[in-house]
């Protein structure tokens, strides 16, 4: 029974840590993407 509950465990983690990573790169991804328009902006502004 123990070795079921340790596959389970194991599975799980590896999905919340591959779920985690996408989280992260669409962060990183929508925070570079708001950069360029701060930049753009800015642009903008200054001419």
């Amino acid at each position: 029974m123990s070795k079921k509950v340790n596959a389970k465990r194991v599975a799980y983690q590896q999905k919340q840590e591959q779920e985690g990573k996408k989280v992260v790169n669409w962060i990183f991804g929508v925070l570079v993407v708001l950069a360029i328009i701060f930049m753009i902006y800015s642009f903008f502004i200054i001419s």
